[in-house]
């Protein structure tokens, strides 16, 4: 009688021990496929392939150097965009918002994160480029190409293109992830800095920021994530340029971007084991990218327990 009323409690136990297992399963099949189908380009190249620039199919030269740099200063560009406004977005629905347009404002934010990256990607085309060729880039080169970082001609597709995309793709998943955050923040520790003296500036300050610090960081990570592994709306606006060029206006690749352009036209097996080898590295980057985000959590939040025992 006792066994057989145990018998469901050790058939949840098990279900649920298989799928936690299942996701380890999945993400080694995953690696395990990447590094079988890249062998060959691994043998050929070693880890020449990820510092070289040279990426000539007609000659079997591969490098991914030039993916990597796009891939990594694309995303750059769309956090420094996204983070500021992101949180602000979140900051204004959470703390300044009348309460009969915040569901609204908030649907509209979540509906951003629902819009297919192709789409994404023709607004790019036929809205944005035409503004940044036309009226946004001359003025950039005009006030700060002594940077370097705007400098050669306004084509309006480019590094600075695809970061914007991103930083628009991005926004949603930062602001909603905040917003969620700011509202777990207890009221009371608002009410005691108001009751402090402190200005609304101050209380959200010290009072809300402070202390929601660790998990803004993880919505900051989390659309690093999206912006590293975003392919459609980058390949149509960043120029697909396998080069490194230090100006945000020159054309770029990325490593999402050279895997879905070039998969279907690879037909040497080498080709085709070097487009895998980026898929590798992309994997790879992600797993450092959510390895420094879980560093940077513990470092941030390391001792809170202490201090809350102290008090």
């Amino acid at each position: 009688m006792r066994t057989g009323s145990r018998l469901p409690d050790e058939t949840f136990r098990y279900a649920m021990i298989a799928c936690g297992l299942s996701v380890a399963v999945v993400l080694g099949l995953i690696l395990y496929e990447l590094v079988v189908n890249s062998s060959l380009s691994l043998h050929q190249f070693g880890w020449r392939f990820f510092i070289s620039q040279t990426w000539d199919p007609v000659k079997d030269q591969f490098g991914a150097l030039p993916f990597i740099y796009g891939t990594i200063v694309s995303s750059i560009v769309a956090l420094v965009l996204a983070v500021p406004l992101g949180v602000g977005v979140a900051l204004f629905i959470t703390e300044m918002c009348p309460q009969r347009l915040r569901g609204i404002l908030s649907f509209s934010t979540e509906l951003l994160a629902a819009i297919p990256s192709v789409i994404y990607g023709l607004w790019a085309i036929f809205v944005l480029v035409p503004i940044l060729r036309l009226y946004i880039e001359p003025g950039l080169m005009r006030y700060f190409g002594w940077t370097g970082l705007f400098e050669g001609p306004p084509y309006g597709i480019g590094m600075l293109a695809a970061g914007i995309v991103l930083a628009i793709m991005v926004v949603p998943i930062i602001s909603s992830l905040t917003r969620e955050v700011l509202s777990a923040v207890p009221r009371n520790q608002r009410e005691a800095a108001l009751a402090l003296g402190s200005t609304r500036w101050e209380m959200i300050r010290i009072g809300v920021l402070r202390n929601a610090r660790a998990g803004i960081l993880g919505a900051v990570i989390l659309g690093l994530g999206r912006a590293l592994g975003e392919t459609m709306a980058v390949t149509m606006v960043i120029g697909n340029r396998p080069e490194i060029a230090k100006s945000l206006l020159a054309p770029g690749y990325t490593m999402a971007s050279v895997i879905a352009n070039e998969f279907t036209e690879a037909t040497g097996r080498l080709y085709l084991s070097a487009l895998v080898e980026i898929g590798l590295a992309l994997f790879l980057v992600t797993i450092v990218v959510n390895a420094l985000a879980r560093l940077l959590v513990w470092s941030v939040t390391r001792g809170l327990p202490a201090r809350v025992h102290a008090q």
